[in-house]
């Protein structure tokens, strides 16, 4: 308990000082215009697609419980392909790096909650409540591309700004995904799922920001940089700020945020630009981490307009990941290890679920 309270103050206390440190670099820092190099910048014209998996089958403990599966699919488009009413949207949204190059994206997921004990049929009240949901995104991404002038590097930026539409309960297929995966695997049946929340509408906006190169160096070949981000998500399902940092450590380190991840979560890239100028195979292994504050998450505070199991949240909450991504032409396989710190007040420690993902352009 004593770990899990300390790794949460040292998230949540570390990751804006990280951050206040970048915007001060970014207000020093020259900014392109699409008048300037960053127009001249080949765009990339390779399709993504992407599909992550996110378990506690991980886990040393190997057990069904709380944030317990998470499964996404998804396709990036190339790079200034975007329709010309998504186009239309991004230059309303102050602050959307409108000068960079233009992906499109879009998504479906599933993810499911439960509690500690899923062989119990009956309503736990003290623990999190059972809950499903089925997703689908559409989101714009604006990439400015790592530019040089003279001897002089500065570093990337991406924007993301992503509608979530989806639902919550029953019509997410949370128990019948589970059972039938648990009775393929002979696995112990989730009985509870009768009292998960209600069905529910859910939507959701998200807005966020990386930096990439904020921090880089190069020794002996082997390259180092980190990634900065912040990001705030509103919505009837979560209503979220976070701010944290990655780290990467490698060789021809492909032109990505890190690997790909499910919200709330730290963020990483679904597509990936690899390095063309050296040979087809590269890697790097990184960390990271977060601090979030949580005004609203459904999955805990339970329905918005009726009544459903629900328990009190913690409001603050850390997210520590380490993990290894390799690269091989045209494709990205990644691990991550994730240490989370409590999300509601009865919780007895932190989770650690793993995540595991694979990414081809095409």
């Amino acid at each position: 308990m004593y770990q899990a309270s300390a790794l949460r103050h040292f998230i949540t206390i570390s990751a804006p000082l990280f951050v206040l440190l970048m915007g001060m670099k970014g207000a020093l820092a020259q900014t392109d215009t699409a008048d300037g190099p960053q127009s001249t910048r080949a765009p990339d014209d390779k399709w993504g697609v992407s599909l992550s998996v996110e378990n506690d089958l991980f886990t040393p403990t190997n057990s069904d419980q709380h944030y317990t599966n998470g499964v996404r699919l998804a396709f990036i488009s190339p790079e200034d392909n975007a329709p010309a009413s998504f186009l239309n949207v991004a230059k309303k949204v102050p602050f959307f790096a409108s000068e960079g190059r233009i992906r499109t994206s879009y998504s479906l997921g599933q993810t499911m909650y439960t509690p500690d004990d899923i062989t119990v049929a009956e309503n736990q009240p003290n623990d999190r409540p059972w809950a499903g949901m089925l997703y689908g995104t559409a989101g714009l991404l604006s990439d400015t591309g790592q530019q040089k002038t003279g001897s002089d590097s500065n570093y990337s930026r991406i924007d993301t700004l992503e509608l979530t539409l989806g639902v919550v309960g029953p019509a997410s297929l949370a128990d019948e995904t589970q059972s039938f995966v648990h009775k393929l695997i002979d696995s112990p049946h989730p009985e509870g799922w009768n009292n998960q929340i209600k069905n529910e509408p859910i939507i959701g906006v998200t807005y966020e920001r990386k930096y990439r190169g904020w921090f880089e160096a190069d020794l002996l070949g082997v390259e180092f940089d980190a990634t900065p981000h912040g990001a705030v998500t509103v919505g009837n399902a979560f209503t979220n700020a976070e701010l944290g940092t990655m780290f990467r450590m490698g060789f021809d380190l492909p032109a990505d945020y890190g690997p790909p991840r499910i919200r709330p979560s730290l963020p990483g890239s679904d597509f990936f630009v690899p390095d063309t100028d050296g040979f087809p195979l590269s890697g790097y292994v990184f960390a990271g981490f977060a601090g979030r504050y949580v005004a609203r998450d459904i999955t805990l505070d339970g329905n918005t307009f009726a009544d459903s199991a629900s328990v009190d949240k913690e409001p603050w909450v850390g997210d520590l990941q380490v993990g290894l991504a390799v690269i091989i032409g045209q494709a990205r396989l990644t691990y991550t290890h994730v240490y989370r710190t409590p999300e509601f007040t009865a919780q007895s420690g932190a989770d650690q679920f793993g995540s595991l993902s694979l990414s081809f352009r095409f």
